[in-house]
């Protein structure tokens, strides 16, 4: 695997989910833990920098109010808006301090939903830097990182979803989302195979 046209996509790695006191931690601490989620990001993005494949963080962010979305949220974006969460400026907003973006990072702006692409530049970023294969980690695992996974494959990239680098809102949820949908869309992996491609 080319590190010079691959690109890590890093997906709402932010004090709400990542962090003790975030709004949405309680309920993804546990498979963070029992696939040690943030640890292996960490490792994956430190040593994908080292090879020279591109770093991208792609945050979900809302203004106060949450003025973007329809007056009437349901599902997942009702749960943020009722739970104050993702407010731009906001301690839970921020991306946690492991993963603070370096320089050379590339910061995708502008993510409102589920999917990584709507409303961002990312797919532009991605042809313009001559991307071919998309490797994805994040949170929720069923929702934001799946989402994104399916416009990615649909959009004709390589895609790799890092099983060992996701988290959802129960081990149940993990399990049937990496034992049904990942192989649909995306060649799923554990960290450790993904970096003994990487070179």
């Amino acid at each position: 695997m080319n590190p010079k046209t691959t690109a890590i996509v890093l997906i709402e790695y932010q004090n709400d989910f990542t962090t003790p006191g975030g709004v949405f931690h309680d309920g993804v601490k546990g498979v963070m833990q029992s696939n040690n989620m943030l640890e292996n990001t960490v490792e994956v993005v430190n040593k994908a920098r080292e090879a020279g494949a591109a770093v991208m963080h792609a945050p979900i962010t809302f203004a106060e109010g949450y003025g973007e979305l329809t007056a009437s949220p349901y599902g997942i974006l009702k749960a943020v808006v009722d739970n104050k969460a993702f407010r731009q400026g906001s301690w839970g907003a921020a991306i946690v301090d492991v993963l603070k973006p370096h320089a050379g990072d590339i910061l995708i702006e502008g993510k409102r939903g589920l999917d990584a692409f709507p409303s961002t530049n990312l797919d532009f970023i991605l042809r313009s830097k001559g991307i071919q294969t998309v490797v994805l980690g994040g949170f929720l695992t069923n929702c934001c990182v799946e989402s994104t996974m399916r416009s990615a494959y649909e959009r004709g990239f390589d895609v790799i979803t890092l099983k060992d680098c996701t988290a959802a809102l129960s081990e149940e949820e993990q399990n049937m989302a990496l034992a049904h949908n990942f192989g649909m869309f995306s060649r799923p992996m554990n960290h450790d195979e993904f970096l003994k491609q990487l070179a």
